[in-house]
């Protein structure tokens, strides 16, 4: 337990000697880093071979656990049980993975505890249930020794890492700033954050990885502007926009691709490679241990072309049966012309983030390099050409995230007093279902995070004692073109006449981007709570299907929103006045009662045409107050005109029991009144 320190007036910091020890990681999906501020400077440490740079490789050998470099080492003798690139797996399931991606693993389904193993290192695909039917399958890999998660991969890359810092520093870390791609979702965080705990660490901060590298260069030397942080590591790619004034931080958009980055690169000249060896005489590649070769090669060959025009390179692939030697020849015209296409790709994302922030390229003061993709020379001419300047290569672009995240961590320990902000954004909307399977959004996209909202519902149902919160992810208006992320229920409601109850939801999303909904009956004070842990994520390309289906569906969506509204106030209206004739028909005379037995089965068919494709469970969540507005409409309508039909005759039948209505008011204070002397009222 560390002691508390008390510093003299005007004393700037601690003694070096009884300062807190924090460290910085960046857990990436080809190398990783740790990092710590010493001397008031920081600095990346070093392994016990001298080496800054990591690889995020884990072998499992019969008895040993292999980590980085010596990992590395085993990758091409024994790709089975060397796992590399576990950052693409975490927080997702074996259906989340491209079924184009071949992978030397043996993958294991958890809903039946069978082997998936294909022959050619392709994922199965077609069989099993869909993601939404699975919600507690994580992706498992048998290794020698036993299954093996990425939660537990990544792990034991932490646990090596923390080591490391331990025998540079002299002692254990009191607190860590782990960094995360920006466009990580909240399973993701989690799974990232559990295996920091895995591994002993005290983590403080889960940090967009695009932030910490702005922090390295923006806060460390007290500049103000706007920044893109272009982050192409080996299997992610992050674009950020932030802004730094007066000391506040601020993320003002993001977007991005987890499944793009330099692997895909090194995928072309694998590509290149094997194309040139078909020239020679033919060779079957199935076996695993020559494709990690030839992969191996790629990355030598795209780190060369970064340097040099043309590139040749002696090929040997060792066979237990043959050995091969070829000469490959790679140009960098050649290399470039066919990854256009992917450094395409990065500047839409680019122009999809400046949009959302409302800016042009010639807002940004500096674009910052994060990566060590972002070394080729493609990359960086696209970006001159781009933002019609030079990026920042000031700091080693391997090296800068961890460099941010150890200063944030040297801040949060208590050993600096910079007086400044960190603030992210929430990439897409968060809310619940209502009835008629209607999303309320109760935080919209590009809040500043962290958060906390609150908004009230009421029940739809007399008597209704329990409510079932579901919550939401997306942009559309209903619930069936949105994700679904969690579940839970409010029990213990007082009974009530349906709208008299007051239920307050509260959503709040803290620093590191997890999110815990709460739900509470104001006069009774029962309460229920989750905290949203989701087993699958969301890659970047899904999340921009549904905000380009948000824009193009907008019109469609408010006329079935609107519609759905309608449905809801009939159905409610329905269901009230048959309770009243059930219970009251003697105050009705034989030709009201017919006329309004007539106008609500016009209206029940009417609405049993019309109604739309409800959930199979209803939420019993009613707004108090009807706020959908028709400024909006365009098109559809058939839509439109069932719509006003419906509310006409809802009106109509509301005014048809006007009567009705003033009679049981007469009749509750008759009766309310019987026995009753005048001078006691």
């Amino acid at each position: 337990m560390a002691l508390l320190q008390i510093a003299e007036p005007g004393q700037q910091e601690l003694q070096p000697h009884i300062k807190n020890i924090a460290i910085g990681i960046d857990l990436g999906t080809t190398n990783s880093l740790v990092a710590s501020v010493k001397s008031g400077r920081a600095v990346v440490l070093n392994d016990y071979d001298d080496n800054s740079l990591i690889p995020s490789i884990v072998h499992y050998g019969p008895q040993e656990i292999l980590v980085g470099k010596a990992a590395s080492a085993q990758r091409a003798v024994d790709p089975e049980n060397t796992i590399a690139s576990v950052k693409r797996f975490m927080g997702r399931s074996i259906k989340d993975l491209p079924a184009t991606h071949k992978y030397p693993y043996k993958f294991i389904d958890n809903s039946d505890n069978n082997n998936r193993h294909d022959d050619d290192n392709n994922i199965d695909n077609d069989s099993g249930d869909s993601c939404a039917n699975n919600q507690n399958k994580i992706i498992n890999i048998m290794t020698q020794q036993g299954k093996k998660n990425p939660i537990q991969v990544s792990a034991d890359i932490l646990l090596y890492l923390k080591q490391i810092a331990i025998a540079r520093l002299g002692e254990e870390p009191t607190g860590v700033v782990v960094t995360v791609p920006a466009y990580f979702n909240d399973s993701q965080r989690q799974a990232t954050k559990q295996a920091a705990i895995f591994a002993g660490l005290n983590v403080i901060r889960l940090l967009n990885e695009p932030t910490a590298a702005a922090i390295a260069y923006g806060l460390e030397s007290n500049n103000e502007g706007t920044f893109l942080v272009y982050d192409l590591g080996g299997g992610t790619f992050d674009v950020s926009i932030l802004r730094l004034n007066r000391g506040i931080f601020e993320v003002v958009g993001v977007s991005g691709d987890t499944y793009l980055g330099g692997d895909d690169f090194d995928q072309i000249i694998y590509d290149i490679i094997v194309e040139q060896i078909n020239y020679a005489p033919k060779h079957d590649f199935k076996n695993s241990s020559e494709t990690e070769q030839i992969r191996q090669a790629a990355k030598i060959i795209k780190e060369q072309l970064s340097l040099h025009e043309n590139v040749h390179f002696t090929l040997k692939l060792d066979n237990q049966e043959l050995n091969h030697e070829f000469n490959i020849n790679i140009t960098r015209a050649e290399f470039n012309n066919k990854s256009a296409e992917l450094v395409s790709k990065t500047l839409t994302l680019i122009k999809k983030a400046l949009r959302d922030a409302k800016l042009t390229p010639q807002s940004i003061n500096e674009v910052i390099l994060v990566g060590g993709s972002t070394r080729m020379p493609n990359i960086r001419q696209a970006l001159t050409e781009f933002f019609a300047k030079p990026p920042l290569t000031n700091l080693d672009p391997d090296k800068v995230v961890a460099l941010g995240a150890a200063i944030l961590a040297d801040v949060l320990v208590g050993n600096r007093r910079d007086d400044w902000l960190l603030l992210d954004v929430a990439p897409l909307s968060l809310g619940i279902e209502t009835m008629g399977g209607l999303v309320e959004k109760i935080i919209p996209r590009n809040s500043t995070i962290p958060i906390s909202k609150a908004q009230e519902f009421t029940t739809y149902q007399d008597n209704q004692t329990a409510m079932s919160i579901h919550i939401v992810q997306g942009e559309r208006e209903l619930v069936a073109d949105c994700r679904s992320l969690a579940k839970f229920s409010l029990k213990g409601i007082p009974p009530m006449v349906a709208g008299a109850a007051r239920i307050k939801v509260v959503f709040q999303i803290d620093a590191d981007g997890l999110l815990l909904v709460s739900a509470a009956e104001e006069t009774s004070h029962t309460a229920s709570s989750i905290e949203v842990k989701p087993s699958f994520g969301l890659t970047a390309d899904e999340i921009s299907q549904m905000l380009s289906d948000s824009i193009s569906h907008a019109p469609d969506d408010m006329n079935n929103r609107l519609l759905s509204e309608a449905i809801v106030d009939a159905n409610a209206l329905i269901k009230t006045v048959n309770n009243a004739i059930a219970k009251h028909s003697n105050l009705l005379d034989d030709t009201q009662q017919q006329q309004i037995m007539i106008a609500m089965d016009k209206l029940e068919k009417i609405i049993q045409k019309n109604t739309l494709a409800l959930p199979s469970e209803q939420p019993q969540i009613h707004m108090p107050h009807n706020t959908a507005t028709t400024d909006k409409l365009e098109d559809n309508l058939d839509i439109k005109a069932q719509t006003a039909y419906i509310k006409q005759l809802t009106k109509s039948l509301n005014e048809l029991t006007q009567n009705f209505a003033a009679a049981l008011m007469d009749e509750a204070v008759r009766v309310g009144l019987t026995g009753q002397r005048i001078d006691k009222i």
